[in-house]
């Protein structure tokens, strides 16, 4: 049944994987069952792709990429395309620019931003949600929302910030090792050198204004130097290039770190928080 289903709604993207797999495949003389043994997998994983009822993973493109890629990078740009067909809607535009983006400028309230997500936080955290989704769909935007991490890393380096609101780092979410894990991933992320990490006290407010009140906030520098910004309140987005808006919401998130923990400070209080959930 789900197998049939994805063929009904499977993606441009999935049909034209579909096709260069078969055909590659059938180029090089392979059995399907040859096919999945080089990559990794079974054969009726192959025919799964080949008939789009079971779209090719991100794993997997890797390893077509490998086996009948021929250099040509086909797989590889797929695994980008593949990835935010599988985004909802609202976020497809942002995952492009972010991934592209010279300057990240994140504030993170109520739960751990999805850029620093772990594997285990964001299935918890998915799964959880409402309304409910199938496993298969949970799968789905844990994989594309882990792979968004390729931005840590990219060439030409990407500086990214992130404020996190204390509450966040006190809100459990999944099990005691699930939160481990996940204090434990941003420690690791405080000590890149092309990321800084601060932490907004809970008691940031006793001496003045609370800047965070206005909730979450995502701003971006694009490689053309336009800084943009990017809201999400419930299901829906907002995009704002308004050169006025943009730069009240800048000022917003200056306000907010320069209320925050240093980030010396802020990644001593995130490995004391990870050593509590032992």
């Amino acid at each position: 049944m789900a197998g049939r289903e994805n063929k009904e709604k499977a993606t441009p993207t999935a049909q034209l994987v579909a096709h260069m797999t078969r055909t590659l495949r059938k180029q090089k003389g392979l059995t399907q069952e040859q096919l999945g043994g080089m990559c990794g997998f079974s054969g009726a994983a192959i025919s799964g792709v080949e008939t789009c009822a079971q779209p090719a993973s991100d794993q997997m493109l890797v390893k077509l990429e490998e086996a009948v890629g021929d250099g040509m990078g086909f797989f590889e740009e797929a695994r980008l395309y593949l990835r935010i067909e599988k985004y909802p809607q609202q976020f497809k535009e942002y995952a492009l620019l972010e991934r592209a983006a010279l300057n990240l400028y994140l504030f993170a309230t109520p739960v751990i931003h999805g850029l620093f997500q772990t594997e285990e936080y964001a299935r918890a955290l998915i799964a959880g949600g409402f309304p409910i989704l199938t496993e298969e769909r949970v799968e789905e935007l844990v994989e594309a929302r882990v792979a968004r991490r390729e931005v840590f890393d990219r060439d030409p380096t990407a500086l990214i910030e992130l404020v996190l609101d204390e509450a966040v780092l006190l809100r459990p979410i999944g099990s005691r090792e699930t939160m481990r894990g996940q204090l434990e991933f941003l420690a690791e992320c405080a000590r890149r050198r092309n990321v800084t990490i601060q932490v907004l006290p809970l008691d940031c407010a006793l001496h003045g204004e609370y800047a965070g009140n206005q909730g979450e906030l995502n701003a971006l520098e694009t490689p053309d130097h336009e800084f943009l910004v990017y809201l999400e309140p419930q299901d829906e987005s907002v995009l704002i290039s308004d050169p006025a808006k943009v730069s009240t919401y800048m000022q917003r998130y200056a306000r907010i770190r320069g209320q925050a923990l240093t980030p010396r400070e802020s990644l001593s209080f995130i490995e004391r928080l990870a050593g509590e959930q032992q």
